[in-house]
Order: structure tokens, then C-alpha cells, then sequence
């Protein structure tokens, strides 16, 4: 049965489907489109004349046409909610590693603390226990109790305000505590790092010592078991390692902190403050690097400087001298530093005012020292009866052994100790200055070129980096010395007055027994002037009179030997060029002669090879060499021959009562005579100038000994004097008849 035959709709705008063997089917998804484009392009009439009820092929049009339109509004809503669930857990997650990375910080903060205590609490004084005591083991600690003090603050901050890492507050609070104490940590941190050399060479030179070094890991194993710890540097590395994390945390904490929350820009300023300090620890480090290269002071020999030579510094000092001279001649301009002159100005104007007081102290304390050791007090000078001498006496003896040791002392600790620290301390930075001045003429030469090479920019950064160190360190050094300059002198000062204080009061207690108690002031102190003036006249006097006593001529006979050596100079350079020394010469320089007082030398030259005429060229006798000409005096010859001395009165009589003749008479005759007993004395002061001599004075009874020395020289004799005995000349013993005795006669 055939299907009844539809008739098509008489509309322009639709066609009949086109036979399936001729035209390839559209896609659903073409059609749809396609038919979508139709619609809104047709009319409203056009789409009611067409009877989509009853064309299966509009139908499925259609229906597919629903679909798409309604397929994106569910799939924008489904990804969206996936984005959210997305975005949510990635926000739990980056909480998640937000509170973990600020819990690190904070348990490995106080895990850190905890470990620096046992360090320098327990393992410290286990280790200074140590039998020998280890040297310089306090250097190994220092400035590790302000990196403590620091860390324990920083601490201190979060647990004042009871808040946990969960709370929304903690990370504001955290920042706000490192901000607060950025400086603090700065100037802790920068202080240690810079001594950790020294650490390190501290812990070297241990561990040269084996033995030592094993006692040092017991006790640090034994001191803290619970790590695993075999050295110090264990301990002592963990500031260095702290500093560089403190930014790495942080900035772990920010990377995983929504930029929208509250605390996230002060996060930010906190993070880079840390790298901040970290890089002016750094900085500081360098200019200290620098500082401790330069300052040093070497003590080379000749030979040390010599080796050193090569043709690198060889040329490196030659550019140098030339462009001083350069500089000095006005040839090339000289790089000026106004701010940086001022400072070395000043520096070495501090540094002459301390070497001049240096040296003014030295000489007080000395001078204070010689009066303290002369002790007139302590002899009997027969003053009974003398009131006002017995007061001097006793006021001069608590002076002595009260007042002016106590100011010595006192003197020596608050200035003097003080001055000469401070003396040393200059050493450093006029190192520095010096160095500078060598760094800027390099620089000079390298500063016009268009480009460097890498040696030349490690001169140009060595010259900036001396000159800025000096620009910020110079002027608080000045600041520094001077104000302990200032209270040195101020001790000073006050020395003086507990001085002039504890006098007055020692005074006091004899005012009424002294003759000059009872005057006006004015009138006291006008005598007490004229006695200190006449006082200092008749010193100078005594010390001229002294003084010239010394320097005059010997003219002590010569002993022995110096009577030959005196001949062989005479035959030698003649009489006219004898000369002898007024006091001992002690040789200082090359070619420098060390000779005795009264030492006989013979002039060659009377001035040495530069023309100085206060150095002589003499022989002495055997060595030639230089001696001061002011210790020389022209020899005056004194006769081998003793004078009669006043003690010697012996004489030969004659049985007649007269004079005995030396005349030979062949008559043989009974002669009665009497032998004298003679006494030996000495016939002249003679002074000893070595051990077997012996000290003589005029009209001393002597006991001879041996008339001879072991040689059996007959020049000296052996004598005893005083239960003292020695050699001395035997041309300076006088013989004395005491008593005479009668003999038998003789033929």
C-alpha cells in the first residue's frame, strides 16, 4: 500500500532535501549551525507556515538545536565550581605551607638558642676546667653572648604576645618583632662574623695538638650527647648559618601568603630588611677583611725586604714614586678629598697630642719612681731634740709609704695603662692612611683608561673600598680617642686633686708643731715660693758641682796594664793624640767602641766618615772605632813614680846620731843599729774595676798578702783590707815604721 502523497509548502525560502546518493549528509553539528542561521534569519511568518509537527526532519533539527544551545550554560556553571574547588584548595594547600614554613622558623629559632646556651654555658666551662689551660679560649666566644641576647629578644617579642603560628595576628606580630630588632641583630651579627677567622685559627692550632685536641672532643661529646657534635666550630658555625636563613624562611613565608592578606606589605618590607642587613654584614665584613690586611704592622730585616724584591713591585713603587713626584712637582694635578683631608689632618694631630702626653706621663711616674726610692727617712741623722724635723720626718716617711705609692698606682692604672692602649691603637688606622695615600697613586694611573683589566679593577676597588672604610670608620675613631683623651685628663686631674686632698689632711696633724703654721696664707705661700726657688738654686748647684766633679780629668795613676797600653799608644800616635774617658761608653751603633771610665784611647780621626765631629775614630789600644767626643778629655800624664807620702817616714841612722851616707868604706866596724817593724798602708785612694781588685783609701792599714799576682808580676799585690780581699797596684802601698827593736850588732 503506497503512502498518500504530501503536498510541499509553496514557501521560497525552504527547498526539499536533496536526494542522499547526490549530496553528502551535514554533521549534526553543521546542520545545527546551519539551521540556527536559518531561523534567525527568517521571519516569524516564515517560521509559522512551516509545519514542524509533522516534518521529522525539522524535528530533529530541532531537538539537536536545544541541545547545543543549552550545553554551554551547564558547562560554565560546572567550571566554575571546579575552578572554585580548585581555588580553595589551592588556598588550603598555601596556608598549609604557610604555617609550616613559620613554625620552621620559629622551632629551629629556639632549637638554635638552646644549642648556643649548651655551647657557651656548659661546653665553655667544662673546657676551661682543662688541665693545662687552653689559651685564648675566651677569643672563641666573643661577641657570641650579644648574637644570644638578640635571638632570646626576638623570642621573647612572640611569646609576650600569646599568639600561635594558627593565629591570623602571628605573622604581623613576627614581622613587627624582626623589624624592631633589625639594628640589634645587624650590629650582634656583623661583630661575630667578622671574628670567625679567628675562630677558625683558634681551632686549628687546637687540633695541631693531639692530645689536647682529644680531651676538647670528649668534652664536647660528653657535654651535649644529644647532638653529634666532635668540634666547636659545630656550635660556633650556627650564627654565620642563621643570618643567611632568616631571609630564605621569610621569603618562604611570603611566596606562600595571598597577596590580599593584611599583612602581606609589612611580609614584604620584612623580608627585604633581612636582606638588607644581610648584605651590610657582608659589606662590613669586606672593609674589616681589608682593614685587618693592611693594618698590620711587619717588623722586616733588610735581608726579609730584599727577598721580597721582584719586578713586579720593583716597577708597582717606581709608577708610585713617579706620580708623588708628579704630584709634588705640580706636573699632574692630584686627586683632592676635602672631607678625607680634614679627617687625616685631625687624626694626626690626635696622634701627636697622645705620643706627647705618652711621653710626658712616662717621665712624671719616672721621676716619681727615683723620689720614692731615696728613703732619708729611714736613716738616724741625730735630730733630738729638733721638733719640726721630726715632723718632716715623719710626714716625709707617710708620704713615702702611704700617699705617693697609693697615687703611683693609681696613676698607672687610670691614665697611664689607659694612654698606652690607646697609643697602640693608633697603629691600625695609620696603617690605613698610609696605605690609602699607595692605593690612590695606583688608582691615578688606571682612572683615564677607557676600560680595565681585571688586576686594574681589583686596584680600583681596593682604593674605594680603604677610602670609603676610612670616610665612615676614621671619624668615629677620632671621636672615640678623643673623648678618652679627655678622661684620661680628667683622671688626671683627679689624681691630683685626692692628692693635694690627702696631703692637707696629713698636714693637719702636725700644723701646730710646724714653724710656718701660724702665717696669713698669702704670706705662707709667698715663703713656701722663695724655699721651693732656693731649694731648686741649690740643687742645680749640687748637680753642676756633681756634674763637673764627674767630667773632670782622671788623674788617678794607671795601673799596669794601662801603663803599657798608654806606651804603645804614645810610640804609636805621639803624646799629643792620648786621650782618656770621663765615663763609661756604651757602644749603640755600627762601629760603636764600649769602653770603661778612664780607658786611655789615641785620636785617628776627630770626626766619623759623614762629617759628624760628636763621633771620634780612636785605637784603643788593639779594636778601632767611634766614641762620643764628648766623653773624651786630653790625657794628663801623671809620674810612674807615687809621691812621698805623708805617712812614710823612715830613715837609717847612724851610730854617730847622724844621717847614714850610702858611701862604701872598707873599715870594718861594730855598728850598733836598730831594725824599725814596719805597718803597710795605703799611699793613695785606689778605686777597684773588676772583682779581684780591691777598693783602697789614703792612710788605710793594708795586711799583705802575696807581693806578687799568679803570674809573679810584682805590679800587683795580693792584699787584705776591710776582711776584704784583692789585687791592687803595688806602687800605691806606702810602708810605716810603727816601733824599733834592738839588735845585735853585725860586722
Amino acid at each position: 500500500m503506497e503512502s498518500p502523497v504530501r503536498a510541499e509548502p509553496a514557501t521560497p525560502t525552504l527547498a526539499p532535501p536533496a536526494p542522499r546518493n547526490h549530496t553528502p549528509s551535514l554533521s549534526p553539528r553543521a546542520e545545527a549551525k546551519e539551521k540556527r542561521s536559518e531561523v534567525s534569519e527568517g521571519t516569524a511568518d516564515e517560521c509559522e507556515a512551516v509545519d514542524t509537527e509533522e516534518d521529522p526532519i525539522c524535528l530533529s533539527l530541532l531537538s539537536k538545536m536545544t541541545v547545543f544551545v543549552e550545553a554551554p550554560a551547564e558547562d560554565a556553571s560546572e567550571k566554575a565550581a571546579a575552578e572554585e574547588a580548585a581555588a580553595k584548595e589551592r588556598a588550603e594547600r598555601e596556608a598549609q605551607r604557610q604555617l609550616l614554613a613559620t613554625e620552621e622558623l620559629i622551632y629551629t629559632e629556639r632549637n638554635y638558642l638552646r644549642l648556643l646556651q649548651v655551647c657557651t654555658c656548659t661546653i665553655r666551662s667544662n673546657l676551661q676546667k682543662l688541665q693545662p689551660q687552653l689559651p685564648n679560649l675566651d677569643s672563641m666566644f666573643l661577641y657570641i653572648e650579644e648574637v644570644i641576647d638578640v635571638s632570646g629578644r626576638l623570642l621573647s617579642l612572640l611569646d609576650q604576645k600569646q599568639v600561635t603560628p594558627h593565629d591570623p595576628l602571628f605573622l604581623e606580630t613576627l614581622c613587627d618583632a624582626f623589624l624592631s630588632l633589625s639594628t640589634d641583630i645587624e650590629s650582634a651579627y656583623k661583630e661575630y662574623l667578622s671574628n670567625y677567622n679567628t675562630v677558625t685559627a683558634l681551632e686549628n692550632s687546637y687540633k695541631q695538638k693531639e692530645p689536647l685536641w682529644t680531651e676538647m672532643v670528649k668534652v664536647i661529646k660528653s657535654s651535649a650527647p644529644e647532638v653529634n657534635a666532635t668540634s666547636l666550630s659545630f656550635f660556633l658555625v650556627m650564627p654565620v648559618q642563621r643570618i643567611a636563613r632568616y631571609p630564605l624562611l621569610l621569603q618562604t613565608i611570603m611566596k606562600h601568603t595571598d597577596p590580599g592578606h593584611p599583612a602581606y606589605s609589612l611580609l614584604e618590607q620584612t623580608a627585604h630588611a633581612a636582606v638588607a642587613v644581610n648584605c651590610r654584614i657582608n659589606e662590613y665584613k669586606r672593609f674589616r677583611e681589608v682593614a685587618d690586611k693592611y693594618k698590620k704592622t711587619e717588623t722586616l730585616t733588610i735581608r726579609d725586604k730584599i727577598n721580597r724584591l721582584n719586578s713586579h713591585s720593583i716597577a708597582k713603587k717606581t709608577a708610585r714614586l713617579s706620580q708623588f713626584i708628579k704630584h709634588e712637582t705640580g706636573i699632574a694635578p692630584k686627586l683632592v678629598d676635602e672631607e678625607f683631608d680634614a679627617l687625616e689632618g685631625f687624626f694626626y694631630l690626635l696622634e701627636n697630642g697622645i705620643a706627647v702626653l705618652h711621653e710626658n706621663v712616662e717621665t712624671y711616674l719616672s721621676h716619681l719612681q727615683r723620689f720614692l726610692s731615696c728613703r732619708p727617712e729611714e736613716f738616724d741623722l741625730d735630730m733630738d731634740g729638733e721638733k719640726p724635723a721630726i715632723c718632716y720626718k715623719e710626714i716625709t716617711a707617710a708620704l713615702r709609704q702611704w700617699i705617693l705609692p697609693t697615687f703611683e698606682k693609681r696613676m698607672r692604672t687610670l691614665v697611664h695603662k689607659p694612654l698606652c692602649a690607646l697609643r697602640e691603637l693608633l697603629v691600625g688606622p695609620r696603617n690605613l692612611i698610609r696605605k690609602r695615600l699607595d692605593k690612590l697613586l695606583d688608582y691615578e694611573l688606571i682612572e683615564e683608561k677607557p676600560s680595565l683589566s681585571y688586576d686594574e679593577q681589583a686596584v680600583a676597588n681596593t682604593y674605594k673600598t680603604i677610602n670609603t672604610l676610612l670616610l665612615n670608620e676614621l671619624p668615629q675613631f677620632n671621636g672615640l680617642a678623643l673623648t678618652l683623651l679627655w678622661g684620661m685628663l680628667g683622671a688626671f686631674s683627679c689624681l691630683h686633686k685626692d692628692l693635694a686632698a690627702d696631703m692637707e689632711q696629713l698636714f693637719q696633724g702636725f700644723a701646730q708643731q710646724l714653724p710656718h703654721s701660724s702665717l696669713e696664707p698669702n704670706a705662707f705661700w709667698e715663703w713656701a715660693e722663695c724655699s721651693v726657688l732656693e731649694g731648686a738654686r741649690m740643687l742645680e748647684t749640687l748637680c753642676r758641682n756633681v756634674e763637673d766633679q764627674l767630667n773632670a780629668p782622671i788623674v788617678q795613676p794607671l795601673s799596669p796594664g794601662s801603663q803599657k797600653c798608654l806606651k804603645v799608644l804614645t810610640d804609636k800616635h805621639g803624646s799629643a793624640k792620648i786621650y782618656q774617658l770621663t765615663g763609661h761608653v756604651v757602644g749603640t751603633r755600627d762601629l760603636d767602641l764600649s769602653l770603661n771610665r778612664g780607658e786611655l784611647v789615641a785620636i785617628i780621626s776627630e770626626m766619623d766618615t759623614r762629617g759628624d765631629r760628636r763621633r771620634w775614630l780612636v785605637d784603643a789600644g788593639g779594636p778601632r772605632g767611634y766614641v762620643p767626643s764628648s766623653k773624651l778629655v786630653r790625657y794628663h800624664q801623671v809620674t810612674m813614680d807615687p809621691p812621698p807620702s805623708p805617712h812614710l817616714t823612715v830613715t837609717t841612722m847612724d851610730c854617730a846620731g847622724g844621717v847614714r851616707r850610702h858611701s862604701y868604706t872598707p873599715d870594718v866596724r861594730t855598728l850598733s843599729m836598730t831594725m824599725p817593724c814596719f805597718q803597710v798602708f795605703a799611699g793613695y785612694d785606689f778605686t777597684a774595676r773588676s772583682s779581684h781588685e780591691v777598693s783602697l783609701r789614703v792612710g788605710e792599714p793594708i795586711r799583705v798578702l802575696e807581693p806578687h799576682d799568679k803570674r809573679g808580676s810584682r805590679d800587683w799585690s795580693l792584699v787584705e783590707v776591710r776582711e776584704q780581699r784583692g789585687y791592687v797596684p803595688s806602687n800605691y802601698l806606702a810602708v810605716v815604721p810603727t816601733s824599733t827593736s834592738p839588735t845585735t850588732p853585725y860586722h
